[in-house]
């Protein structure tokens, strides 16, 4: 079984860690956060000395980073992945990141003759800690196919999407698609209750019907029970925003209702809300017309 090194040991990398561990794979981890570090090596990681060192100890090396400049970084960087890496490694990013830096970075890494996926991941924390991520692969065929028993440790479902960068433009759609859902669930439920119906009621009228969604199944609880730990955070979904609006400039695809959300989003952070779950989108409608989406 492959030796596999991770570095990024956040709220999403952490729990996608100890699945890989839960699974028999050996593993060589990184974090700049001591405490996470310490708690992989208890459930039965080796700790790495730098990223270099993960780097040089494993076949596979996953890296789960906040953002395109520390997936560069890491990977690319003085004490980076590629200066620690075997010819012919296997460096997955499960960062959710821009798809041009990934194609950056795989050039980078090709020259060297290592090979990379892009694989960022959809599903939050929950589907993290359970193992039932989805996630969107780009690369070449073989390469996703040699990483199959890895990501399906960590994912119910792992679909190549292209080649690499792909698997980002993926989850960019994804997340046009799921803050779009937010704020069109939000919309509507603040209607209800300002018209004076439950909005539970018109949640359960609804989910069977066209306007039914997995957003809506997994926000609408939560929202009406005003639990707004993430998740995902509103932080979190604007650094996906950013991204989504610099691609699709970069393209030339007009992105409206992408812009709209993110206006929003970035209304809540103001408002000192970034850190919680990107469902408390509600809040920004509540405010404009003061009153609480909330159980009957």
């Amino acid at each position: 079984m492959k030796k596999i090194g991770f570095i990024g040991l956040g709220i999403m990398g952490k729990p996608m860690s100890k699945n890989l561990l839960k699974a028999g794979y050996q593993l060589v981890v990184y974090d700049i956060n001591e405490q996470a570090v310490t708690e992989l090596v208890e459930a039965g990681a080796e700790k790495g000395d730098s990223i270099k060192d993960v780097a040089s100890k494993a076949e596979v090396i996953i890296t789960m980073l906040p953002n395109s400049p520390q997936v560069k970084e890491v990977v690319l960087g003085e004490d980076g992945v590629i200066h620690g890496a075997k010819q012919d490694a296997l460096v997955i990013d499960m960062s959710s990141i821009a798809p041009l830096v990934s194609r950056e970075v795989g050039e980078e890494l090709a020259a060297k003759g290592i090979r990379f996926l892009d694989a960022p991941v959809s599903g939050g924390q929950p589907k993290a800690v359970d193992g039932t991520l989805s996630i969107m692969v780009g690369g070449k065929e073989a390469d996703f196919e040699e990483s199959l028993p890895v990501l399906k440790c960590m994912g119910a479902s792992a679909v190549l999407c292209g080649d690499v960068g792909a698997g980002n433009v993926t989850k960019l759609a994804n997340q046009i698609i799921v803050a779009v859902n937010i704020a069109a669930m939000s919309e509507a439920l603040v209607l209800a209750t300002k018209a004076g119906v439950d909005p539970e009621s018109v949640y359960k009228a609804i989910r069977g019907g066209l306007a039914g969604s997995t957003v809506l199944d997994a926000k609408a609880p939560l929202v009406m029970d005003r639990k707004f730990d993430p998740g995902f955070r509103i932080n979190l979904h604007i650094k996906d925003l950013n991204n989504i609006m610099e691609t699709g400039h970069e393209v030339g695809a007009p992105l409206p209702l992408s812009a709209s959300v993110m206006e929003m989003m970035q209304a809540l952070k103001v408002d000192g809300h970034g850190d919680k779950d990107h469902g408390s989108l509600v809040l920004f409608y509540e405010k404009l017309a003061n009153a609480i989406v909330q159980k009957g």
